[in-house]
């Protein structure tokens, strides 16, 4: 199974992650306007069932899809990846990224400050 998703097949993944099950016409429900053809949806689909990321229960002619890859674990991976490509394997590198940039308020410095402090006596204490 292939970790990377597209754009589109990460919104689909989105959508049935929330959802837990769904027909395609339900995906496309969630979808904003303008919503994308039901073909488009249900090849998207198939590709996702391909890669390893969802299965189907058969009615008939139609299928209900859910996900078999949980959230946390492409979640995980996929900041994995752009903490590998982007910030040279280095957590550290990225928590100095994002405190130079002048979009993260003083509030949510010491709010990520608070979080791992509480991280670091948690460990510290096993």
């Amino acid at each position: 199974m292939t970790m990377e998703l597209t754009k589109a097949e990460e919104q689909i993944m989105q959508i049935l992650w929330q959802r837990e099950q769904a027909f395609v016409k339900e995906i496309i429900e969630d979808f904003d306007a303008p919503k994308p053809a039901y073909n488009t949806v249900s090849t998207i689909v198939r590709i996702l069932e391909k890669k390893g990321f969802v299965s189907y229960n058969s009615f008939g002619k139609t299928h209900q899809y859910y996900p078999i890859v949980e959230k946390s674990d492409y979640k995980k991976k996929s900041l994995k990846k752009i903490i590998d490509g982007y910030f040279n394997h280095s957590y550290k590198n990225l928590v100095s990224f994002f405190s130079k940039e002048e979009d993260l308020s003083l509030e949510e410095m010491e709010e990520i400050k608070q979080l791992m402090e509480d991280r670091i006596k948690k460990l510290k204490h096993k």
